[in-house]
């Protein structure tokens, strides 16, 4: 299995001091910087645009897994590469030919994620498999952070662990991720943890210990399932 990696999310960070926040959560032990992108039209809410992702690049040399939340993605996908994205990912939904969207971030120099909503079927993704170098299973439906974490997406995790098969693509959760649903998911077969609220609650202090204490109970079922 590819190393546990954890990924705070930037959209519970406090917006007023973003690049502070991203050092001080690499910092903490951070393996990546996750950056939702929403675009009010997508999903319910507005959040950051390439300048955003641009301004904080020069403030750590973290990984950035930019996830796209907006529709058409096909015109933004260049700006957010050349802002600094390391990995771009893309809605199933979010555009009329996700294999030419993500033919496009591979074209563009990045690695590419493809996303499941919670209603959306795993086998949606079937056919992109060998474009991509992640897939983000949804555990809540994207709009809002501080969501409750939906139970179903474990068997999905499960299910997209078994399309995977031998392929060295990673399977990320994004939602109501914490120190118990965490070890639910990567038991499931997940490998990398997006974390938002469960990473930034308490202040700048926190962040080390919140990561780890994440980190801690997903490696602990590595270790379970390894002896």
């Amino acid at each position: 299995m590819a190393a546990l990696m954890i990924a705070p999310s930037i959209l519970s960070a406090d917006f007023a001091k973003l690049g502070e926040e991203v050092r001080a959560i690499t910092e903490a032990g951070a393996d990546s910087i996750h950056i939702d992108v929403m675009d009010g039209h997508f999903v319910p809410n507005i959040t950051i645009g390439p300048g955003v992702v641009k301004a904080l690049r020069p403030h750590t040399k973290a990984f950035f897994d930019v996830h796209l939340m907006i529709a058409p993605v096909d015109l933004f996908l260049a700006d957010f590469a050349a802002a600094g994205a390391d990995l771009i990912s893309v809605q199933v939904e979010a555009g009329p030919h996700l294999h030419r969207s993500l033919q496009t971030v591979r074209g563009l120099g990045k690695k590419a994620g493809v996303v499941l909503n919670p209603a959306t079927p795993v086998s949606a993704i079937e056919n992109v498999l060998d474009l991509v170098d992640l897939v983000l299973v949804m555990s809540v439906n994207p709009g809002f952070g501080g969501q409750a974490f939906i139970p179903q997406a474990i068997e999905k995790v499960a299910q997209v662990k078994g399309l995977i098969g031998a392929r060295p693509i990673r399977i990320e959760v994004d939602g109501g991720i914490n120190p118990q649903t965490a070890a639910q998911v990567v038991a499931a077969g997940a490998d990398t943890l997006v974390a938002g609220s469960a990473v930034f609650s308490g202040g700048p202090e926190k962040y080390a210990g919140n990561i780890s204490a994440i980190r801690s109970a997903a490696e602990a079922v590595l270790h379970r399932d390894a002896a």
